[in-house]
């Protein structure tokens, strides 16, 4: 078979009871479906469920997806190794140190506790391309950075990881990746 314009169907060329690996677009699916635009009977390699919001198998996020989600990973490791010195002895000395009241235990551990889903959530959600976790991740960069700004030069390596994760998070691949069907 051809198209319009005298070129051969890729499908034809496939192995399959319906001209393709796992079905063609262009024939009826069984139990009367309707078949849709992919390879498969209903779309997609192996006619993906459309309600689904987990890209589909060999959908590969773009590098600065998968270093971002690293980074955040990293860093809510960081945190929750944080909370676990806190149940320390240490836990005193680290509360003085970041808040000057030793007995400000609970307060760090709030902190660290939030911070912590804070990082980790994108982490893991990012490279499921879920919109909501690159928002959530830039809001935490933006205040990464300005957190970092008025404890210069000290966090000089904190404003520079929440920089790179708001630069990676607004690099054109990273952009259309969500923009992409859910």
């Amino acid at each position: 078979m051809s198209d319009q314009y005298g070129r051969p169907d890729p499908a034809d060329e496939r192995p399959g009871p319906y001209q393709g690996a796992f079905g063609s677009s262009g024939q009826q699916p069984p139990f009367g479906g309707q078949p849709g635009p992919g390879p498969g009977p209903y779309g997609g390699a192996f006619g993906q469920n459309p309600y689904s919001s987990v890209p589909g198998p060999g959908v590969v996020p773009p590098k600065q997806v998968k270093v971002a989600a690293a980074i955040s990973l990293a860093l809510g490791v960081l945190c929750v190794l944080l909370g676990l010195f806190m149940l320390t002895s240490a836990g005193s000395e680290i509360a003085k140190t970041l808040t000057g009241d030793p007995s400000a235990k609970g307060v760090v551990v709030a902190a660290v506790l939030i911070s912590s889903s804070l990082y980790l959530l994108p982490a893991f959600f990012l490279r499921q391309r879920r919109r909501w976790a690159r928002t959530l991740l830039i809001v935490v960069a933006v205040l990464g950075i300005a957190g970092g700004i008025t404890a210069l030069p000290a966090s000089l390596l904190g404003v520079a990881l929440h920089a790179t994760l708001l630069y990676l998070m607004f690099q054109e691949p990273t952009k259309r990746w969500f923009q992409g069907p859910r």
